[in-house]
C-alpha cells in the first residue's frame, strides 16, 4: 500500500464543532483506522495543522493528541506550499476574510456552514473558487447521519407514494448561563456577532429539505428572542439580540409543505433532539439523526376523535423500526471522506460553496420574511 499524505490546515478546531467533530471524529479517525483506503494501492494519509488565534489552547490540544504541526499565523500556514486544503470551522464573522485568503494562496477548500454572513458574500466566494480552480465544500452533515440515511432509503423505494408534507422539530433548552453553564458560546445569542438561530439552522434545513425532498421554493418565517437575558463565559450577564426561535413553513418544489420548529428554547418531549415526520398518500416515517420510525397504508390504524373518554390506543408502538441494513459511520467523518476524495481523485462531489450558498439565501430570506411578515420566493442561484 503507498501512502500519499494530505496536509490540511484547520482553522477554528479549539472550538467545540471544529475540535470534537472535525478533529477528533473525522481527521484522527481516519488516522486511526490507518488512513483512507482509495481503493487503487493507496492510502491516504491525513495531516493536520492546526490553526488559531489563542497559542497554548493549540499547544495543548496539539500536545493531547500526539500532533506536531500549529500556528497562530495563517498567513505563514497558507503560503506553505506542502499544505493542501484549508478547513474553517471559526465564528461565521471570522470566516469569509480567512476562506479568502486561502482561495487566493490555491488551497483546496472545506468549510463549515454558514459559508459567509451575506449571500453575496457567499456567492462570491463561490465564483473566487471557481475562477481558482480549486475544489470547494461546504459541510452539510446531516444528510449522512443513519436516521436520515434511513429516510433517504424509504423515499429512493417509494415507501411514501407522494409526499404531502414534513413536519421537523429542532431544539433543545440551552441554559442562560447564571446558574447553569449554557452549552453553547455566548455569541450564538448576539447578532453583532453572527449569532441567531435563523443563521445557524436554515443552511441546514436548506440542505436536508432539498436534498430529500425537493428544492425550497418559497419561506415564510417568524423568528423570536424569547430569552432576552443571557450570561457569557465570565458569568457577566449580557443582551440576547438575536433570534432563538425560529418557525418556518416552506414550500417544495413538487408541492410538499415543509414546517419546521428550531428552538434553544424548548424543552425535549421527543426521542431525539431533531425529528422529521414525513407524511405521504401510502405512508408516513418519523426520523431522527440515528432512528428511523414508519408507518404504511396498509397499516395505519383508524383512531377516532373523541375528547370525552380517555385514549387508549399507544401510537408510538404503531410504528415500526426501519432497520439499519448496514454500518453507519460518523456524518462529519463520512463528508471529509468524500471530500478528499474529491480533491485527490476527482470524484463527483456537489456539496460546494454554490450548495452552502443556498443556506445563506434561505436564512437571509427567512429573516427579512420575519421582519416584514409576508411570504418571500426562494430564487434558483446560478454563478
Amino acid at each position: 500500500m503507498t501512502r500519499k499524505t494530505v496536509r490540511i490546515a484547520m482553522n477554528g478546531v479549539t472550538g467545540r464543532m471544529g475540535h470534537r467533530q472535525h478533529l477528533v471524529r473525522s481527521i484522527l479517525a481516519l488516522r486511526e483506522q490507518g488512513g483512507l483506503d482509495l481503493g487503487d494501492g493507496t492510502e491516504l494519509w491525513p495531516e493536520p495543522v492546526l490553526v488559531g488565534r489563542r497559542a497554548h489552547a493549540l499547544k495543548a490540544l496539539a500536545d493531547a493528541h500526539g500532533l506536531e504541526h500549529w500556528s497562530t499565523d495563517l498567513d505563514v500556514v497558507l503560503a506553505d506550499d506542502t499544505v493542501d486544503v484549508y478547513f474553517d470551522a471559526q465564528v461565521t464573522s471570522a470566516r469569509e476574510e480567512a476562506v479568502k485568503k486561502a482561495i487566493a494562496a490555491g488551497k483546496h477548500l472545506y468549510t463549515e456552514k454558514p459559508s459567509a454572513t451575506t449571500l453575496e458574500g457567499s456567492l462570491e466566494l463561490a465564483r473566487l473558487a471557481d475562477a481558482a480552480g480549486i475544489k470547494h465544500g461546504v459541510v452539510q452533515d446531516k444528510i449522512f447521519l443513519p436516521g436520515l440515511l434511513k429516510l433517504k432509503r424509504l423515499l429512493e423505494g417509494g415507501f411514501f407514494g407522494r409526499v404531502l408534507s414534513v413536519r421537523g422539530e429542532f431544539g433543545y433548552w440551552v441554559f442562560e448561563g447564571d446558574w447553569q453553564e449554557a452549552q453553547r458560546p455566548s455569541w450564538n445569542y448576539r447578532a453583532e456577532d453572527g449569532g441567531g438561530i435563523v443563521v445557524d439552522m436554515f443552511p441546514h434545513w436548506e440542505y436536508v429539505l432539498h436534498e430529500l425532498f425537493g428544492r425550497v421554493k418559497s419561506v415564510q418565517a417568524l423568528t423570536a428572542t424569547h430569552v432576552p437575558q443571557r450570561w457569557d463565559e465570565q458569568r457577566k450577564p449580557y443582551a440576547a439580540t438575536a433570534d432563538d426561535a425560529a418557525y418556518g413553513i416552506f414550500e417544495l418544489e413538487g408541492g410538499a409543505i415543509a414546517q419546521i420548529n428550531s428552538s434553544w428554547a424548548v424543552r425535549v418531549n421527543r426521542d431525539e433532539l431533531v425529528e422529521f415526520q414525513v407524511d405521504g398518500t401510502e405512508g408516513s416515517a418519523v426520523a431522527g439523526l440515528r432512528n428511523c420510525r414508519a408507518q404504511h397504508r396498509s397499516a395505519t390504524p383508524k383512531p377516532v376523535w373523541d375528547p370525552d373518554v380517555p385514549a387508549t390506543d399507544r401510537f408510538r408502538e404503531q410504528w415500526q423500526e426501519v432497520p439499519d441494513n448496514g454500518t453507519f459511520d460518523n456524518g462529519f467523518k463520512v463528508q471529509w471522506e468524500l471530500f478528499l476524495r474529491h480533491v485527490v481523485l476527482d470524484e463527483p462531489y456537489h456539496w460546494d460553496l454554490l450548495a452552502g450558498a443556498r443556506g445563506v439565501q434561505l436564512a437571509e430570506l427567512g429573516l427579512k420574511s420575519s421582519a416584514e411578515g409576508r411570504r418571500y420566493d426562494v430564487p434558483e442561484l446560478t454563478l
